[in-house]
């Protein structure tokens, strides 16, 4: 049985893509309260598998994500694309006209703004999780308070659902990172029959045209920018770190990619090699 970290708690997102990525496989959660934890259990038992979101196609990036996986020293096993769906729940003997206050994670209020401005007397309140927000309402049977969550979240705390797929934007993923120590990695990996992504990170000289040269160089192996982005360095003015993920068919090709850039790098990481994710649609 694999032992899998994730932020939140049961009914979560990152527990539904979980068990969407092991499919099929018998896995043990344990939630934690901050992704800062998460690595933190990668740390104790090299055994433990994390499971983080690292980018929202509304939201955004997790930038404190993109540090902490770098800083941690695991690698990237793999990405999970998830359908992000939205419910407005509430205990099982309440409706909408009983729901004076609503709580849920501040992304997924920030995502469900139409329908909130529909019900401008409901107070918006931020919480840690979305699932722990119908947990608690549930266990502390708080009455005419509603939470924003998944319908697995709701099944699970026994809430009733008032509506569901209330998101504003129905294209609403999330992308999440399997990440794991380096030799637990080697040994997952064998089980993967495509290596076709790769995340890298990178420091440049504070010279004219750097970046430029480096993209110029991906571009002539034919490796595919997926996405690029840059973070200050703490402490160095004007000088970034840069996330960039890639895309290629031919893995010997994409390897000869980066022992062409490495020269022009101060530093060069590599943070994972992997299949490209499924997505539940």
């Amino acid at each position: 049985m694999k032992k899998i970290a994730i932020q939140g708690t049961i009914g979560s997102y990152h527990d539904i893509a979980a068990h969407k990525f092991f499919e099929g496989e018998d896995i043990e959660l344990l939630c934690c309260a901050t992704f800062e934890d998460v690595f933190k259990a990668i740390h104790q038992d090299s055994q433990t598998i994390g499971m983080l979101a690292i980018e929202n196609t509304i939201a955004g990036s997790l930038l404190q994500n993109h540090e902490l996986l770098r800083q941690s020293g695991a690698q990237i096993l793999g990405e999970y694309k998830l359908r992000i769906s939205h419910c407005f729940v509430c205990l099982p003997d309440e409706d909408i006209n009983d729901i004076v206050e609503v709580n849920s994670h501040p992304i997924a209020l920030m995502q469900c703004r139409d329908f909130l401005q529909q019900h401008p007397t409901i107070k918006v309140v931020e919480a840690e999780d979305t699932a722990l927000s119908a947990e608690a309402i549930s266990k502390g049977n708080l009455k005419g308070r509603a939470a924003i969550c998944s319908k697995t979240a709701a099944e699970y705390y026994g809430m009733k659902v008032l509506q569901e797929g209330i998101e504003t934007n129905k294209h609403n993923f999330t992308r999440f990172l399997v990440v794991a120590d380096p030799w637990q990695v080697d040994e997952l990996r064998k089980e993967q029959t495509t290596i076709n992504k790769s995340n890298i990170v990178f420091t440049l000289p504070h010279t004219e045209g750097s970046l430029s040269q480096v993209l110029s160089i991906l571009s002539f192996y034919k490796i595919n920018l997926t996405k690029i982005q840059s973070l200050p360095i703490i402490g160095r003015e004007w000088e970034y770190q840069f996330y960039v993920d890639v895309k290629y068919d031919d893995y010997l090709r994409y390897k000869q990619a980066i022992a062409a850039i490495t020269p022009l790098t101060k530093e060069l990481k590599i943070l994972g090699e992997y299949a490209e994710g499924k997505s539940n649609v």
